[in-house]
């Protein structure tokens, strides 16, 4: 099963448990269902009721940035709406809204054979708007309150250029600890292009 969306220039496709992924009127919608997430904890933690969350993905061309404004139906700590990328098993990154663990924060989390995790800043209410770009071996993490001004929120890379060049790139939901939450992503853009300056809010 794919989904094309009419602003996106590659199909996607479901990984992982099922998300109950659905697109109408601009909007696209995802589900995580109990105690769903993907961390590999670098404790070293059994990872038995972390390993998965829904995922919706594509494969772009070339460098590119992905903008959704991601809106999450909060229940329980860490549930979470996601920009997600993917190198390989081991090697993927999350760009998150997330209940951590009781007030929506902009997070992520870059795994290269365990995963690491930062919260940058709070936000008010249940929605920011997030962008993923990429150029090269190079990806970048912004997030905005608006869609105009953009804070830039992290640079990484995940592998060489040859193993990014293929990046799966879309749409993840998580409830880690809790029973379940639903994300919505709108004001979707594509743009084949990597931004003109990381750090001048633009």
């Amino acid at each position: 099963m794919t989904l094309d969306l009419p602003e996106l220039p590659f199909p996607l496709r479901p990984y992982g448990p099922d998300g109950r992924w659905s697109y109408a009127d601009g909007v696209l919608t995802g589900v995580a269902g109990s105690r769903q997430d993907r961390f590999v904890p670098p404790t070293g933690e059994s990872l038995e009721s972390v390993s998965d969350a829904p995922r919706l993905l594509g494969a772009p061309d070339g460098d590119f940035q992905l903008i959704a404004r991601v809106s999450v139906g909060f229940r329980g700590a860490f549930d979470a709406g996601v920009l997600y990328v993917h190198v390989g098993e081991r090697a993927w990154a999350k760009l998150c809204l997330e209940y951590s663990p009781d007030v929506p924060t902009v997070c992520t989390v870059v795994t290269r054979g365990h995963s690491d995790d930062c919260n940058s800043f709070t936000v008010e209410g249940d929605s920011v708007w997030f962008r993923v770009s990429r150029t090269g071996r190079a990806f970048a993490f912004h997030a905005s309150l608006d869609g105009e001004r953009w804070t830039f929120v992290r640079l990484f890379t995940l592998g060489d250029e040859e193993e990014t060049g293929s990046a799966l790139v879309g749409f993840l939901a998580q409830a880690p600890t809790g029973e379940g939450c639903t994300v919505t992503y709108d004001h979707l853009e594509f743009r084949p292009a990597w931004p003109a300056d990381l750090r001048d809010g633009s």
